[in-house]
């Protein structure tokens, strides 16, 4: 998981707003987890690579 943190501000028309967290309570989720997985999602449906990506599991350095 990323170790640092920076602020998104997105701007949602307040019934989605207040829909989404309903939903998100629903499944014991916070909206910024959700959005954070929506985001990886996204990156990846698009081929991003970026830094804090996880490696696939059997690639890289095998331990000794």
């Amino acid at each position: 998981m990323e170790s640092k943190t920076a602020r998104l501000t997105v701007l949602i028309d307040p019934v989605k707003k207040q829909a989404f967290e309903a939903l998100c309570a629903s499944q014991d989720l916070t909206p910024s987890q959700v959005v954070r997985q929506l985001i990886r999602e996204y990156l990846a449906q698009h081929g991003v690579e970026y830094a804090t990506k996880p490696r696939a599991a059997g690639s890289g350095r095998q331990k000794k």
